[in-house]
């Protein structure tokens, strides 16, 4: 069965490609959203907190603050409206899920950049 499923998403879901990221890395996203009959194009910028799942059902979280709010969005590296991905910086972390990253605040939220 499970043999069925991966060749259906290998078959049929379309493959993007995307720059390589991980956690720590600052990134833009670009998605399409309609409105009505219209469609616009938004971006969406900061630290991605975890990339999660493999294959068709991969997705990653991005946290930037707005104001003095955290706002999370979970994007499926598979959506249709998702139209491209920028690295704006690397970051050095040393784990695959930076959850605690949501606890900081100030110059302790800071992420040491990789230069390279």
């Amino acid at each position: 069965m499970e043999a069925l499923i991966n060749f259906v998403e290998n078959e049929f879901v379309t493959k993007k490609e995307f720059p390589k990221f991980s956690a720590g890395d600052t990134i833009t996203v670009y998605y399409e959203i309609k409105e009505g009959e219209k469609t616009r194009t938004q971006f969406f910028k900061g630290v991605v907190i975890q990339r999660r799942g493999s294959g068709a059902t991969e997705t990653f979280t991005i946290r930037k603050m707005s104001g003095t709010v955290g706002v999370e969005r979970i994007f499926p590296v598979n959506m249709p409206a998702l139209q491209k991905v920028e690295v704006n910086k690397k970051g050095k972390v040393r784990r695959a899920r930076i959850f605690y990253f949501r606890g900081l605040t100030g110059k302790k939220a800071r992420i040491k950049e990789v230069r390279s």
